[in-house]
């Protein structure tokens, strides 16, 4: 089924506020890219779409616009921002030193046996993804995978932290999936996690994370190459050139 906006809030919980709603809404969809980046955003057509007045509307593009997903610019518009290299870079460096951290905790301690039969169903799960070749399944479950690490170790406030810097990362991440990382290799990197939390081996822990969180590494610079138009310049690689981020990725 091709994702909409009005899918996208459909998934939204009820109980939550307008507003709340509309920026999940907003800033999936932008993920998803449902609305492509460099895109017109208009008030009141999005106020017609969810049949809602325009300030939770304009309220949602400040919050978006703090997240960098946005742009607003005054007596022009507001527009989604394109792909920042940079941003995704300084991110998934913040992510992987929080995630390290995480995976850290949990083998040096242990985890509780109802979360790693948790973890292990999410892998299950995702294994189905790859056979039926379910992408936006796949990404989900893998948001859950990395959120279950976080909160099985009682840390809920590493996975706010994360969540609130990789909105750019999670662009990128969206469109490897289906175009340049494999599903398999994830499912694999997962599982490595998984099996070295369960041996207690800190050390194999810490690289099977370092190692996915690298991915990304790998698959940008091809994202960059086949989707120049999503992207900002070049200024990231300009800085550390596409084979130095493959060799520190491999590391």
């Amino acid at each position: 089924m091709q994702t909409t906006l009005q899918t996208l809030w459909q998934e939204t919980r009820d109980s939550d506020s307008v507003r709340q709603r509309l920026f999940q809404v907003l800033r999936q969809s932008i993920i998803q890219m449902v609305l492509a980046p460099g895109q017109a955003l208009s008030e009141k057509e999005i106020a017609d779409t969810f049949s809602v007045s325009r300030q939770p509307v304009r309220e949602a593009f400040i919050r978006l616009s703090e997240a960098g997903l946005v742009e607003v610019k005054p007596q022009r518009g507001t527009y989604v921002v394109k792909i920042s290299q940079r941003a995704v870079l300084e991110a998934r460096f913040v992510r992987e030193s929080v995630e390290v951290a995480v995976v850290k905790l949990a083998a040096e301690k242990g985890i509780d046996a109802a979360i790693l039969t948790e973890l292990h169903d999410l892998l299950a799960r995702q294994r189905r993804c790859v056979e039926s070749h379910d992408h936006d399944r796949f990404y989900r479950l893998d948001e859950a995978f990395h959120r279950t690490l976080s909160l099985g170790v009682k840390q809920q406030t590493a996975w706010k932290v994360i969540e609130e810097v990789k909105a750019q990362l999670d662009r990128v991440r969206y469109l490897s999936v289906p175009h340049s990382t494999p599903l398999e290799r994830l499912v694999d990197q997962h599982t490595n996690i998984v099996a070295a939390i369960e041996a207690r081996n800190v050390a194999q822990a810490e690289q099977a994370m370092c190692l996915h969180l690298r991915e990304i590494l790998v698959s940008m610079p091809d994202l960059v190459r086949r989707f120049p138009a999503m992207f900002e310049g070049r200024e990231a690689f300009d800085a550390q050139p596409p084979h130095s981020l493959m060799q520190e990725a491999i590391q």
